[in-house]
This record gives structure tokens, C-alpha cells and sequence, in this order.
């Protein structure tokens, strides 16, 4: 391959004893190699988007329930790298089980004292826009939980991705809670419409139950 394809930069920066983050800048193409550590290249990961500012209880059980039962399938966890609300609880639910967590946060989050020091890996960017290029580049799959705008852009980035054939990585709405009823109401009204293809429609997978969404998002046994 010529050109370059990845141009890194890393800068460490101390936040207290024990804890350091790694910020990190690029350049890159469409053709960006693996990032993962050797030791967790075969290692399947799953990016779970959702809300990083409500605390309701059945919320937060939820995204904790998530994070263990990713631990419990021997899966890497990515996330926003924040430590509160949903976003907070997935990364605490994997950790509890043993799992291997991954945060992505913008610096400008870091300094604002949300990011999740005790992730095994926390990648600072800085950018939003770097933030969730890193998210996909780690991940195998994406689980989208209930959350807000931002759960909702990362959702639709990765669901037109994937539908304009730029990714092959499955994309699952797990919504037990009918927190997206209205969404996906609006969005079949677009079908005959012609605003929306019933094909992309038909790439996002939609349950209410966490192990039919995991199921969904595991690897293909035929491929591994």
C-alpha cells in the first residue's frame, strides 16, 4: 500500500496516582489498519451507543445487564468513555463480570471530570468527530441503547455506513423500554415515501430482550 494511511501521535498525560489517559491524533484514510492491542485482535468487541445524562433506575439496569452479559461472552466492551448515566453503567456491568472495557471520550469531556479513569483502555481524542471514527474502527458490532442526540448520531452514522456498504458490522436497537416507538414509527412512514429504502430499514435490528440483541450481534460462526 503506499500513501500514508496512519499517522499517530500519543501524548500521556497524568490525572492522579495511577491513572493516565493516552490522547491521541491522526490522519487517516479509508483504509485504516486494526488498532486493537495483539493481545485483543481475535477478541470479538461490541460499541454500545446510549445516554450519557439520565439516571433512571430502569435505564441504568439495563445498561448494566448489558455490560455483564457482554463480560459473560468473553467480548471487549467500547464505549464513550464516560462514567455516568447509561454510559457509566454498561462500563460498570462488563467490569463486574470481568470484561475488558474500551472508552473513547473528546478531551474537552476529560477535563470536565466524566471520563471513566477505571476503563482498561481509555483513548482521548480531539475531536467528536475522531471519537467516534475510533469507536467504529474498534468494534465488531454496534448495540444501541435508549439515549438522546447523541446516541441518535452515532446510531445513524454507523446504520448509513453500513447501508452504503462501507461496513459489514451488525447494528442492533435494543429498546425494551418503547423509547424509540415514535422514531421507528416516523421512520416507516418514510418507506412509501421513497425517502428511506425498506432494504436499509430492514439492516437495523430492533428486539426488547438483551439476549436476542447480543445473538445478533455475535460473530457469524461461519467466519471464525
Amino acid at each position: 500500500m503506499t500513501g500514508t494511511l496512519f499517522s499517530l501521535s500519543v501524548l500521556f498525560e497524568c490525572f492522579g496516582p495511577g491513572f493516565a489517559v493516552v490522547y491521541v491524533s491522526w490522519v487517516h484514510d479509508s483504509d485504516r489498519p486494526d488498532d486493537r492491542p495483539d493481545d485483543r485482535r481475535d477478541e470479538w468487541a461490541l460499541c454500545v451507543y446510549c445516554a450519557s445524562g439520565p439516571r433512571h433506575p430502569e435505564l441504568l439496569e439495563l445498561a448494566f445487564r448489558v455490560g455483564e452479559e457482554v463480560a459473560e461472552r468473553g467480548w471487549t466492551l467500547v464505549s464513550g468513555g464516560g462514567n455516568v448515566s447509561a454510559m457509566g453503567a454498561v462500563a460498570s456491568g462488563a467490569r463486574s463480570r470481568g470484561g475488558h472495557t474500551v472508552g473513547v471520550i473528546p478531551k474537552a469531556l476529560v477535563h470536565r471530570e466524566l471520563a471513566d479513569i477505571e476503563a482498561d483502555e481509555l483513548i482521548v481524542t480531539d475531536t467528536m468527530r475522531q471519537r467516534k471514527q475510533v469507536m467504529e474502527d474498534r468494534s465488531d458490532a454496534f448495540l444501541a441503547l435508549p439515549g438522546g442526540i447523541g446516541t441518535l448520531e452515532e446510531m445513524f452514522e454507523s446504520w448509513t455506513a453500513g447501508y452504503l456498504g462501507m461496513h459489514t458490522k451488525p447494528l442492533v436497537l435494543l429498546d425494551p423500554l418503547g423509547h424509540y416507538d415514535g422514531l421507528r414509527q416516523w421512520l416507516a412512514g418514510l418507506v412509501p415515501s421513497g425517502y428511506v429504502a425498506q432494504s436499509a430499514l430492514d439492516r437495523l435490528v430492533v428486539t426488547t430482550d438483551i439476549a436476542a440483541a447480543l445473538a445478533a450481534c455475535a460473530p457469524d460462526p461461519a467466519n471464525h
